[in-house]
Parts: C-alpha cells; structure tokens; sequence
C-alpha cells in the first residue's frame, strides 16, 4: 500500500496588527513572507527527491489571505517544469482559533469587553495560550477545539488520498502555526507539553505520515524550540 503524507506549512510572515490575536486577521504577506513562501519549494521539492515520493497537485489552503497567498507562491512556484497542473482548495476547517465576536480586537479590548459584561468573569493571565480556555463570546473556540477541526480535515483528506493514489505521496497543507500544533496533538504526534514548548517556522515544512492503521507519526522537517517569553502566535 502507498504510502500518505501530510506537509504542514504556516504561512509566511504577514501585516499583523500589534498586541492583536491573529487568527482572523484579513491582510496579505509582507515581503519577507512572500519570499519565505518562495523558498519553501526548493525545501519541499528538496525532500520529494530525496524520499522518493509523489506531489499530490492539490495544495489545501487556510481562507485567510495570508495562507491563499503562501499557498498560491508556492502553487506557481511547483508548476514550474511540472507536467501535472497545480492547484488550490481553500477550506474554513484550516483557520486558526477563532475568538468569534472578539475578533481582531487587541488583547486590551477582549479583556475590556469581559471585564464590562456582568456575564462573565475577567480571563486569568496567559489566557490567549491557554489551550483549553475558549472566551464565553458567541463563536469563540478555544485552541483544542480548533486543533480538533484542523486533525479531522487532516484525517479525512489522507484517508481520501490513501484510495486514490498507488505511489507514496505527499499532500501540502497551508495554515496555521498554532491549529497544526493543536491537530499534532489530537493526531498522536506532539504530546501535550509539546505544544507550548514548539512553534513552527515561517514556510518550512512538517512531514506526518498517516499509517495503514490510522496512527499518524512526524517523518522529517523541523519544529521550531520555542525560546522562554516567546509569544504564542499564529
């Protein structure tokens, strides 16, 4: 049976707002970003030669523009000398953690916002990293939830890929560096105290392989040590 792998990229660097949380934030990659983006094919065309394994030509991509916009460098980028045609799905399932009602917000704000609603109790320090904590607003999930959804599109996607290709294949998954984590977690692959330990790198790719029997496990590509202080981020 061939074998199935998920390449998971975060986005490259983008025009973040400051002291926001990311997750829903509709602007495009800086310059920086769209370069990171280009530089990602070589280390992915780098590794398919070095495995041995098949590029499946459909890149799934985060909705947001920053991770359409990595995905479509890197789209352009694959297409060169490739005699499959590449393309692009983009899916909902592979945002970031949604705050709902508080998106794009600054942290000021969301904590404002609950401070002033008898409904509700103010959030503890470190709450924004905290992966069971989701806001009591309407729409707001909390990092396990969203790391949830991302495992399930990951899972069902290989799934559908392990019966339709005869050779080892990679499938390219752009998102978020936080929800891939989370979905490493739900996966098997990082343990819990991993996921605050690790981070992911701008545009440089994870390899997980989903087994015969279901189990997933990390083949090759590196997570990034998060340093003391570092702030989580998407």
């Amino acid at each position: 049976m061939a074998r199935v792998i998920a390449a998971l990229l975060r986005h490259g660097e983008y025009h973040q707002l400051p002291d926001t949380p990311s997750a829903m934030q509709p602007f495009p990659l800086t310059a920086s970003g769209e370069q990171q983006a280009e530089r990602s094919v070589s280390l992915i065309q780098g590794t398919l030669k070095m495995f041995n394994w098949s590029l499946h030509p459909v890149i799934d991509s985060s909705r947001l523009l920053r991770g359409w916009q990595t995905a479509e460098v890197m789209r352009q980028g694959m297409q060169i000398g490739s005699r499959q045609k590449m393309s692009i799905e983009s899916f909902e399932a592979l945002a970031e953690r949604s705050l709902g009602s508080a998106a794009n917000l600054t942290l000021s704000q969301v904590e404002s916002i609950l401070h002033d609603d008898p409904r509700f109790s103010p959030p503890s320090a470190g709450w924004k990293s905290d992966s069971y904590y989701r806001l009591p607003l309407q729409g707001a999930e909390s990092l396990m939830e969203a790391g949830e959804r991302v495992a399930e599109h990951l899972e069902r996607r290989l799934v559908e890929l392990q019966s339709r290709v005869a050779v080892d294949s990679v499938k390219l998954f752009v998102g978020h560096g936080a929800a891939f984590r989370h979905a490493a977690y739900h996966l098997g692959v990082l343990a819990f105290d991993q996921i605050a330990a690790l981070s992911m790198y701008h545009c440089r790719p994870v390899f997980l392989e989903r087994l015969s029997e279901g189990s997933w496990r990390h083949l090759t590509g590196e997570w990034k040590i998060r340093s003391e202080g570092d702030e989580l981020v998407d």
